[in-house]
């Protein structure tokens, strides 16, 4: 296989373009292998063609072309094309196809298939496809979509079937935990799974929204304790108008923190003691898969083919292989830890009681990359266009990781918004977070309303993307984005001056890693020609050999 960078034979004025061929046993060129890193090469393209496709692993796979041979996009029209393939029924998540960015400046674009678990209690994100630009731009007004029902927690969202879903608190005697689906518009109340308090947890799992549900202990957020008796602990199958079937209680689980896609399976951990960890099977059957150390394991994430877990009995990180758990270390200064995010291809963890955030160093090492202000705990995570934002108690901000740059800038967090203006209270805390409709969700305590914002541009497939092969085309067209999915137009985004959005800078062209996670699976025709295509052209690309 041979990857061919700039004009090609038969390409067409201003078309960059990488392409597969076959050569007599050589596998890359002599400059191309030094772009190249542990990138393996097969067969078996797509539709069952013998074309050659490039494998990468998800760890350390990567091509990285120097910005002097990479294009440079400038406030130009351009589409990206490119046929990928990736599995459910595996340890590791899909990640950055492509990008160009420079995370100092926050200009260029990127585009993935992003999957965000371990957001606090829920995985907020399922394989949903994502293309971004960005020139500096200074977020724009947070819009507040209200309170969901009678919420004082938004506990939990994930984006499922093209709506954003959230779960919610309510602490009422003869109130209970809903769940309330949104399209953008308008909030649908799904109804109570169950009459306890909390839908605490929300999950993409085999094609379906699954959630977990709790007697959240309001006392912990420095509330009223919540009237209703009704304990929780059973995890929830959505089957569409308020349709919920049971998918069976957790063994001695009053409270569902945690739930993950891993390997194939799904899995939840409680909330409270006795501490809990578990394997659905089928049905109402749960299998226990033991804690470490007997402790609690909370938020979940899948990185670099295992599960990571964060605590609440100390501050520590624990790893599962699907068979055994392994202590990570203990967070210097913490006393719990609380969501991950996976950020140009580290793990993140945040914590209580300093607001700060740490980053894998490998084995049990977690170095300090900075507070978040002058807050107490940081709780949700998220990467969302080329940057991570975090979510804070007790006043309930935003802020934007802006890391080291050159070495000589130490890491930072800038703060973007506040949330929660709620009075007379202890603690207002932004708890979670998702992307839908190209803009990032926060849910809140204790006013128990969502508030989302756009930075840069963006589009998104907010469906998760089955496994095998899939044509995806991202296009830049004037003052706009638009996303296609196997020829199919899918979204667009909010128009913009084009000369808003210069895109140039001096970063290399990323293949298979960049601003979250190295990508995991494999590519075939990738492509990136200064043109917008149109819906034709883009289904004449996929019928190309």
């Amino acid at each position: 296989m041979l990857l061919i960078l700039g004009m090609v034979s038969g390409a067409v004025a201003g078309e960059f373009l990488i392409d597969s061929v076959e050569i007599g046993g050589s596998l890359f060129d002599e400059q191309l292998r030094s772009y190249s890193h542990d990138v393996d090469l097969g067969e078996n393209g797509p539709h069952g063609t013998t074309s050659h496709v490039a494998k990468f692993n998800g760890v350390t796979s990567q091509i990285e072309i120097p910005s002097g041979v990479s294009p440079a996009l400038g406030t130009d029209d351009f589409t990206i094309a490119v046929w990928v393939n990736v599995d459910d029924a595996t340890g590791d998540l899909p990640g950055e196809i492509l990008s160009q960015y420079d995370a100092s400046t926050r200009t260029g674009f990127r585009l993935g298939i992003d999957s965000r678990p371990g957001v606090t209690s829920s995985q907020a994100n399922w394989r949903n496809v994502h293309f971004g630009i960005d020139n500096g731009s200074t977020p724009g007004d947070w819009t507040d979509h209200g309170r969901l029902g009678n919420a004082i927690l938004i506990f939990g969202m994930a984006v499922f079937d093209g709506q954003l879903f959230a779960g919610t608190c309510e602490a009422g005697e003869n109130e209970a935990g809903r769940v309330f689906r949104f399209d953008g518009d308008e909030w649908t109340d799904c109804g109570a799974p169950d009459r306890c308090n909390s839908v605490s947890s929300l999950v993409v799992y085999d094609g379906h929204l699954y959630v977990g549900v709790s007697k959240y202990r309001l006392r912990g957020s420095a509330l009223a304790e919540s009237e209703n008796p009704h304990l929780g602990g059973t995890v929830y199958r959505y089957d569409g108008d308020h349709q919920w079937t049971s998918c069976g209680q957790l063994p001695e689980t009053e409270g569902i923190n945690g739930m993950v896609v891993y390997n194939g399976k799904l899995y939840a951990g409680s909330l409270y003691a006795p501490a809990g960890f578990f394997r659905y099977e089928r049905g109402t059957e749960w299998t226990s898969c033991g804690v470490p150390d007997g402790k609690r394991v909370e938020s979940l994430t899948v990185y670099n083919g295992h599960i990571y877990a964060s605590g609440y009995d100390q501050g520590a990180v624990y790893r599962y292989d699907g068979e055994f758990w392994e202590h990570l270390g203990v967070i210097e200064g913490a006393s719990q830890t609380y969501g991950f995010a996976t950020y140009r291809d580290d793990l993140y963890v945040s914590e209580w009681p300093n607001a700060k955030v740490f980053r894998s160093g490998g084995d049990t090492v977690w170095n300090d990359v900075g507070q978040l202000g002058d807050e107490k705990e940081t709780m949700p995570l998220v990467v969302y266009n080329g940057k991570m934002y975090g979510g804070t108690l007790p006043t309930a901000e935003v802020y934007r990781f802006d890391e080291a740059t050159g070495g000589q800038t130490p890491p930072s967090w800038t703060k973007v918004a506040r949330l929660d203006w709620t009075p007379d209270v202890q603690y207002r805390r932004v708890w979670t977070m998702s992307v839908f409709q190209g803009r990032l969700f926060a849910g809140v305590l204790p006013s128990g309303h969502v508030h989302s914002v756009e930075v840069g541009r963006n589009v998104t497939c907010d469906r998760a993307l089955p496994s095998g092969w899939h044509h995806i085309a991202a296009v830049r067209e004037k003052d706009r984005l638009k996303l296609y999915i196997d020829g199919d137009f899918v979204s667009t985004s909010t128009t913009f001056a084009p000369d808003d959005f210069n895109l140039t800078n001096s970063q290399p062209l990323r293949i298979g890693f960049g601003t979250t996670d190295h990508f995991y699976g494999q590519l075939c025709d990738l492509r990136i020609e200064q043109v917008a295509k149109n819906a034709d052209q883009i289904r004449q690309l996929m019928a190309a050999p």
